[in-house]
């Protein structure tokens, strides 16, 4: 067998012993080098494996150790250490008889890795010494910013740009881990952190999702919603089918909701008449619900087309002002 180094890439988002079977061959056969102790490097100790730390250039020592035993493990730090396999990947070309290099991944990151990354970021910024501006913040304070970046993300959707999209997704992630580490402050009978809003969400999932989780049956789009909401009823007690509505959305979106609410359980409750009404407000204000209720009956969306005639209104005013600031003065 030729003369080999490995560069042993792990994870550093999973427990240090966590490694492939492969990879477990490879780190107790051969002798392992590493740029520092580390939580893998105990590891691999405990498990029999031989391990030096490197006090000098990792180049040199690498392949004396190929010299005298064949093959020689790197133990790579998070990063990759891609200066060395840089170094090493010139001085092998060179050289091409001295070994052959092989990159190997012990562990891999999971899905959601980068979420960890998020959290702890987020805990240096808002833990003492980080970002003055993160620490003095409150749930209400930062109220105003989730609701925004929730109106960009929107915007993005109705733009068709998912690239703007993913990073708008990314404000709104940063505003929900904001708030957990926040409420990692709070008096001890009100703490709750990110992992509680995860797990809540997880529970959340699996228990309304039946027919993917448990023995649940649903054969169509309009069955699954059923169940949603059946399951949904049962979990929270509600005086009211308007219960749970976000009172604080946009009047057009508000009232569309309503409406369809009451619609969902039978109830037909006429919206009041315009003509009925004595205060002029209170009368233009009638007159938008029944557009409102005549929208829905039509299957359009109220709050989407205001949007749409809104943003065209405003498309017309720039062009309008683009013609005055064409005219000679």
């Amino acid at each position: 067998m030729s003369a080999r180094i490995v560069l042993l890439v792990t994870s550093p988002r999973l427990p240090a012993g966590l490694l492939t079977a492969t990879a477990w061959d490879v780190v107790r056969r051969h002798p392992v080098l590493a740029g520092a102790e580390s939580e893998v490097t105990a590891a691999l100790r405990a498990a029999g494996a031989e391990v030096t730390v490197v006090d000098g250039p990792a180049t040199q020592a690498l392949l004396d150790t190929v010299a005298a035993h064949g093959t020689a493990v790197w133990l790579a730090g998070p990063a990759g250490d891609e200066s060395l396999a840089r170094e090493l990947g010139l001085r092998l070309a060179r050289e091409p008889g001295l070994a052959e290099l092989e990159l190997m991944h012990g562990s891999w990151d999971p899905p959601g890795a980068r979420l960890l990354d998020a959290v702890a970021v987020m805990d240096r910024l808002a833990s003492p010494g980080g970002d003055p501006w993160k620490r003095a913040q409150t749930h209400q304070s930062l109220a105003r910013f989730l609701l925004e970046e929730c109106y960009e993300a929107y915007d993005a959707i109705g733009a068709g740009d998912t690239d703007a999209l993913r990073e708008e997704l990314g404000d709104v992630l940063l505003q929900v881990v904001l708030h957990a580490r926040l409420a990692e402050e709070l008096p001890q009978d009100e703490r709750w952190t990110v992992d509680d809003v995860a797990g809540g969400l997880v529970d959340k999932m699996v228990r309304r999702n039946p027919h993917v989780f448990a023995d649940g049956q649903a054969a169509s789009i309009e069955e699954i919603e059923a169940s949603w909401e059946r399951i949904k009823r049962a979990e929270k007690a509600r005086d009211s089918v308007l219960d749970g509505i976000a009172m604080s959305q946009p009047a057009l979106a508000l009232a569309a909701k309503i409406l369809e609410r009451a619609a969902r359980i039978g109830l037909a409750v006429p919206p009041p008449l315009a003509e009925s009404q004595v205060d002029p407000e209170a009368r233009l204000g009638a007159s938008l619900l029944a557009t409102v209720a005549a929208a829905r009956e039509a299957g359009q969306d109220p709050e989407a087309a205001l949007r749409r005639a809104t943003l065209a209104y405003a498309d017309a005013v720039r062009a309008a002002e683009r013609t005055i600031g064409d005219q000679p003065s």
